[in-house]
């Protein structure tokens, strides 16, 4: 059981997320931060494009699965490099990378 409850600030980025008093369960606040990592997502989606799972294949010829492995090794770096900090904009990032990898194996058949 969780003393609190997470919530977004209407006037920041989807990253900013604080915490207020509530009894919530730890399945609500994980429900919680799922739903901002796939509106997270989303907008990120709607800006790039599905350039994670359909990249224009410019320079690299990888595929997908093995260019969103070279995204999360890149932001694995400048995590181990710069540190957190507190910012979540990194967790959430990796986050995002992880669940678009696991999207694109299972496309690919690699589940």
């Amino acid at each position: 059981m969780s003393d609190g409850i997470w919530f977004q600030d209407d006037a920041t980025t989807h990253t900013a997320i604080k915490f207020a008093d509530r009894n919530l369960t730890t399945i609500d606040e994980v429900k919680y931060i799922l739903d901002s990592i796939y509106k997270m997502l989303e907008e990120k989606n709607k800006a790039y494009g599905d350039s994670a799972l359909n990249p224009i294949r410019l320079f690299s010829r990888a595929d997908a699965p093995e260019a969103l492995r070279v995204r999360i090794d890149d932001k694995l770096s400048r995590i181990k490099n710069q540190g957190l900090h507190d910012n979540e904009d990194s967790i959430s990032d990796l986050i995002g990378y992880l669940v678009l990898l696991k999207v694109a194996m299972k496309r690919k058949g690699d589940h």
